[in-house]
């Protein structure tokens, strides 16, 4: 007869993310995401895009019991670089996500600094702060006035999933995204395609830095 496992055993890891393209790199682009010995149990969401998509399907998730109230919640996929000097598959690893809607307050990341080093050692051009939400894409000047703002980057699911994931119980959170474009990188121009290739091949490698964060927190009590 099979073992249960302890009470006090490492909760499943959530990933949440918008998009199918995203799912598959996150899983391993095909090969069966990093299966290392004694990683948790994974479950990667697709929510769906923009903010209103991401709360609905985190809630649901939550709800018909996909991950636990104590289940660390990581939201990725790509993201706009606001900052001048970012190129594609430059590597962003929020200190605290914002919403869009004035009057929500930022969710802090205050474990993300495992994170980070583990991102570096694997030679990925990391860049840490605070990453604003929106319920459009970014573009042109929008950018430069987000960024003025304090942000480093912005996407459309974040701020939402890490605020619903807060509500619904303290728990472990992180959000990290892979530059899809950039101030000298916009997705209108010719190198969207080679940018894309660049973002969706680091956004492939990050499940092994995930399950490492996972190993790095501390075992939630009961």
């Amino acid at each position: 007869m099979p073992r249960r496992p302890p009470p006090d055993a490492a909760p499943p890891l959530l990933i949440a993310c918008a998009l199918g393209i995203e799912r598959f790199a996150l899983r391993g682009g095909g090969h069966g995401g990093a299966a290392e010995a004694g990683c948790p149990e994974l479950v990667v969401l697709r929510t769906g895009m923009g903010p209103q998509s991401a709360d609905r399907a985190l809630t649901a998730a939550l709800s018909r019991g996909s991950a636990t109230e104590r289940s660390p919640v990581v939201a990725s996929g790509f993201c706009a670089g606001l900052a001048p000097g970012m190129r594609p598959g430059d590597v962003v690893v929020a200190e605290a996500t914002r919403d869009h809607r004035p009057g929500v307050p930022d969710v802090p990341c205050r474990d993300n600094a495992p994170l980070f080093e583990a991102l570096r050692r694997r030679g990925l051009t990391v860049h840490s702060g605070l990453l604003r939400g929106s319920d459009h894409v970014v573009r042109g000047t929008e950018r430069e006035r987000l960024h003025a703002s304090g942000a480093i980057a912005a996407d459309m699911e974040s701020a939402a999933t890490l605020s619903t994931a807060r509500r619904a119980g303290g728990r472990p959170v992180a959000a990290v995204r892979v530059v899809v474009d950039a101030p000298e990188h916009e997705l209108v121009r010719i190198g969207t395609v080679r940018g894309g290739i660049s973002a969706f091949t680091v956004l492939r490698s990050l499940l092994p830095v995930f399950y490492e964060w996972h190993r790095s927190l501390p075992l939630p009590r009961r």
